[in-house]
């Protein structure tokens, strides 16, 4: 296949050209779709003829590996030698460093390198372009070096006692060889779109050993007669999940453009909608972006399940689970009735990932510090700082709500059927408030849509939080007001912007100042980059106009 490149937009192989331009879609997403269809074909054939009973792991390891750089190029084209720079340079420094400290240069060196491909890729080639970038495999890559430093950090360095229950199975008593480095961080299954996993529970999958986790599991369910089977078919799991991808699709192509998210901001919406109505559009505005993020983590799930990785053991009743490297649960998504519950249904694998690498190990803040490196790892939109710091504010908001308020309705069912519905109409309102400035991307437009509201959200979340939480979280929750309402209050000035940029750096720095004093925590590492890059991120948007 070729790798010419036919424009700007896409970098990669022009041989789908025609295609692309017959359905009208973009070269780059015809590539990256064809390439995800053609891995899910390939990923049935890795499993039936290059079986772990067949074949060594050896074998395994180069085929996916030559696989996943092939899918990189098809649709990168040279932009996919990033994945083997950022993999390469962590590498060495796993060699070259002693295990007590590599977690933490690995840290900064791969998110380091993510940042700066995404502000070159954003500032410099194609800002506000929703394509199929070479950013998007690297996030994932990321995730991968990060975690697997961690986990070498935790079972060559730390005493098992120091460990939780969950890092002790994690940990890695050896350091990987490259091929199995390699065959980790590119394989064909997870290139493009993940999802990210644990290093034990690949390795296990292509040697066709047992992962640690679910042992137990297949030993209870042979001893109680329920299976038979150690190695069961994926078939119906993946059938399930591509209609699912199906669905998905449909709905985000027939839907989408009936409710542009763009229209919450349209002055004359704004001037003649009554505010109920707004408010119910923009629910449904949201509601239409989550399809095509259920499209590609669903698919990516299938092309894992159909290669034979994913299995998570037996449910009680015998039957096979497939969901060890899921990304998402629709229906516990549409159906939060809180703020928790969303998160922990929405990008699975990227918040064990945060939970394992920050939130557990962060010594200050850690609600804080997580949404902040979530925000770094997004990229450098400015509007995805907007969204994790006003994440920061609903979390607490929720959390307090939930310890103080819900056991009042447990009582009884009816009265708990009554927060249930309520929490949900505040948990989605809540929710896509939150994220539309994750979908507009810059900064205008994001605080014209919250001056809109009124920054009512952030007043109310701010207020329960004020009235429920301790008194220092009072302290950080009132200076988030302070700031938010400073910005609501300015105009559209020429001076906004920059106050935007000082009111980012100054909640950054409020965060996370406690982290400043203490240079042991491996998360002082990229405290100081997290201030640079959002004033970098602000100041670059300033510039653009």
């Amino acid at each position: 296949m070729a790798t010419e490149t036919v424009s700007p937009a896409c970098t990669g192989s022009s041989l789908l050209q025609p295609i692309s331009e017959i359905i009208n879609l973009p070269l780059d997403q015809v590539n990256f779709v064809v390439c995800q269809l053609f891995a899910l074909l390939t990923a049935f054939g890795f499993r039936l003829y290059l079986h772990p009973s067949k074949t060594s792991p050896f074998v395994r390891h180069v085929v996916a590996t030559l696989l996943g750089f092939y899918f990189a190029l098809f649709c990168f084209g040279w932009y996919a030698l990033h994945f083997l720079v950022q993999s390469g340079l962590t590498y060495g420094i796993m060699i070259l460093t002693g295990v007590e400290h590599m977690h933490k240069y690995c840290l900064v060196v791969a998110l380091g390198y993510l940042s700066f491909c995404q502000i070159t890729r954003v500032y410099v080639f194609d800002y506000g372009m929703y394509s199929a970038d070479f950013t998007g495999p690297m996030m994932v890559i990321t995730q991968k070096i990060t975690s697997l430093t961690f986990e070498i950090h935790d079972g060559m360095c730390r005493k098992e006692e120091q460990l939780t229950p969950n890092q002790k199975i994690l940990a890695i008593k050896r350091m990987p060889s490259l091929l199995e480095y390699f065959s980790y961080n590119c394989n064909f299954m997870g290139i493009l779109a993940g999802p990210t996993c644990s290093y034990n529970d690949y390795i296990a999958f292509i040697e066709g050993t047992p992962c640690r986790r679910h042992r137990d599991q297949q030993t209870n369910g042979k001893a109680n007669g329920r299976h038979k089977q150690t190695d069961p078919s994926p078939n119906i799991e993946v059938v399930r999940k591509l209609a699912t991808c199906f669905f998905s699709l449909m709905v985000f192509l027939s839907v989408c453009k009936v409710f542009p998210v763009e229209r919450n901001i349209d002055d004359d919406f704004i001037a003649t909608t009554p505010f109920y109505a707004q408010v119910v559009y923009l629910y449904l505005s949201m509601l239409t972006t989550r399809p095509k993020y259920y499209f590609v983590w669903t698919l990516a799930d299938a092309i894992n399940n159909a290669a034979g990785f994913g299995f998570n053991g037996y449910t009680s009743d015998g039957s096979p689970r497939w969901d060890l490297i899921s990304n998402l649960r629709i229906t516990d998504i549409e159906f939060a009735t809180s703020f928790k519950m969303f998160l922990d249904n929405w990008n699975i694998q990227t918040a064990h990932w945060l939970k394992r690498v920050c939130y557990e190990r962060c010594p200050y803040n850690p609600t804080a510090a997580t949404f902040i490196l979530s925000a770094m790892w997004h990229g450098a939109y400015p509007g995805y700082y907007l969204t994790f710091l006003t994440g920061i504010v609903v979390t607490l908001a929720a959390r307090a709500m939930r310890h103080n308020v819900r056991p009042h309705f447990l009582g009884s069912p009816s009265h708990k059927l009554v927060y249930d519905v309520i929490t949900w109409a505040g948990t989605q309102i809540a929710i896509c408030y939150t994220v539309v400035p994750f979908v507009l991307l810059s900064v205008g437009p994001s605080m014209k849509f919250y001056r809109s509201w009124y920054f009512s959200v952030h007043i109310g979340c701010v207020l329960l939080a004020v009235a429920l939480v301790p008194f220092g979280m009072q302290l950080y929750c009132i200076m988030m007001i302070c700031v938010w309402g400073g910005v609501g209050w300015m105009g559209p000035g020429d001076e906004m912007p920059v106050l935007y940029y000082y009111c980012i750096m100054g909640v950054c720095r409020l965060a996370l100042y406690p982290l400043s004093l203490s240079p042991q925590s491996f998360f002082s590492a990229f405290v100081y980059p997290s201030w640079i890059l959002s004033g970098l991120c602000f100041s670059l948007e300033v510039n653009r106009f």
